[in-house]
């Protein structure tokens, strides 16, 4: 339930946007932000919120997760104007970090047989691609039927829900030796993220060479620097760099990165031009990817069993396949494009996005050591937002001058979607080699070896 509405709302929020830009006069920008505001705090904190519940308690930490994801909730369903729907848009965000990592650390130290675990995962994968697909759906019913603010209210009772059931149902736990606070490290973190977000999203109203555009790309690429050389050398970081010596694991990252930009992509210019360039009300509009969300809900749970049972390979395979081929026939829509056109490549990317979930998960923590398989859970989680916040990024970056009714998407939208699925294939390819098993492995054997030795050999190394 938890994992279902923080994915919902980085979504559900799309097909409302055309009416909340004319409520609260907002910008493209400004629809941007109203989407990037939650992803990419959410983004920035799921790390510190895993390593914060392994430390305090994952069952309290949850349940504080879940009444600010609530309470924000309801803030945003009040907000007055633009600025204020933001602000707590980020508040929501701060919420919703608590939530996915926690959720992932329960399902890794419950199933320990390893064809189990690849089956959960696939679940809680699929949960994911399920709620970011039903989002526009149900965003336009309830804008249809009540008004935009309703896409917010309707997220109380569920979290409401939740921590009741959290109560009843999940126990307490923490981490025999949680991982210590990385100041520098989430600092830095959080200079890249907003900087490169912030630059794209408003180099075009302020001028790609201004030196305020210019200045964010500097000063990602520094804080980046900085990165790269900080955590190497700190004990515990908040980003194990070491990971990524695992192509698998590497791969995962960009795969996650690459798929969930072109959703995001998918979403933003599709409700721009369902809306405002065909004319189509909000419930009209999210009913059109109908196809699209039925596909994403059948393929994630037979993505999930295919992964478990033949590994990541033929998902990741034909999720790219399928997000490349829908991203060819989206390239040529236009105002007068036959319904059974949009529906064919509606069906395709739906499929795409159904596969690519349940193996983005499973790469990213098969092999890794069980205790830190939650680590490298919230990095992959953490690139599927940054993922869909540089996706809404670069799309708002590439919509047409407005029309009557709003922007409306260009073709080089449509085309970075073509580059996305093609990301998502080769790299589905090159991660699931021989070569790239072993650097797995090696990787697994160099993060246990401290492990065991911080144990002091003794019996609890075992586990």
């Amino acid at each position: 339930m938890s994992l279902f509405i923080v994915g919902l709302d980085s979504t559900v929020v799309n097909v409302a946007l055309p009416t909340m830009q004319r409520e609260l006069h907002a910008p493209v920008s400004g629809m941007q932000w109203t989407i990037d505001a939650y992803t990419l705090v959410l983004a920035s904190l799921l790390m510190l919120g895993g390593s914060t519940a392994d430390r305090i308690g994952r069952k309290r930490i949850f349940q504080t997760g879940l009444v600010i994801f609530l309470t924000s909730s309801a803030l945003c369903a009040l907000a007055p104007s633009l600025g204020w729907l933001i602000a707590f848009r980020m508040l929501q965000a701060i919420g919703g970090s608590m939530l996915n990592p926690v959720a992932m650390s329960i399902i890794t130290n419950t199933f320990t047989d390893r064809t189990e675990r690849a089956r959960a995962i696939g679940i809680w994968g699929g949960v994911v691609g399920i709620s970011q697909a039903l989002g526009p759906i149900l965003g336009g019913i309830l804008v249809g039927a009540v008004s935009w603010r309703a896409i917010f209210w309707i997220n109380v009772p569920v979290a409401l829900t939740a921590v009741i059931l959290t109560g009843l149902l999940v126990p307490e736990s923490r981490a025999a030796k949680p991982r210590r606070f990385d100041p520098v490290g989430q600092l830095l973190v959080i200079l890249i993220l907003g900087s490169l977000t912030f630059a794209i999203i408003e180099g075009s109203s302020l001028g790609w060479g201004s030196p305020v555009i210019v200045g964010c790309f500097t000063l990602c690429a520094v804080a980046l620097a900085g990165l790269l050389w900080y955590e190497p050398r700190r004990h515990e970081p908040l980003i194990e760099i070491n990971f990524f010596r695992s192509v698998p694991f590497s791969g995962a990252t960009l795969i996650a990165i690459s798929a969930f930009a072109g959703m995001g992509s998918f979403l933003f210019l599709t409700t721009l031009y369902l809306q405002n360039l065909r004319g189509m009300s909000p419930l009209q509009a999210g009913l059109h990817t109908l196809p699209m969300a039925i596909m994403t809900v059948i393929f994630a749970p037979l993505s999930g069993r295919l992964v478990g049972s033949r590994g990541p390979r033929p998902s990741l395979f034909f999720a790219g396949l399928a997000l490349t081929v829908a991203g060819i026939l989206l390239t040529l829509l236009d105002a007068h494009t036959p319904l059974w056109q949009l529906i064919i490549s509606y069906l395709i990317f739906g499929i795409g996005f159904g596969l690519v979930n349940s193996p983005i998960t499973n790469t990213a923590v098969s092999g890794m050591p069980r205790s830190q398989a939650g680590v490298a859970a919230a990095t992959a989680s953490t690139s599927r937002q940054i993922g869909t916040s540089l996706g809404v990024a670069i799309a708002g970056a590439l919509v047409t001058s407005a029309t009557v009714r709003g922007p409306v998407p260009s073709e080089s939208g449509w085309v970075m979607i073509i580059v996305y699925g093609a990301l998502v294939l080769g790299l589905g390819v090159l991660t699931t080699t021989r070569w790239a098993l072993a650097t797995a492995a090696r990787t697994a054997e160099r993060l246990q070896e401290p492990e065991v030795s911080d144990l002091g050999g003794g019996p609890e190394a075992a586990p």
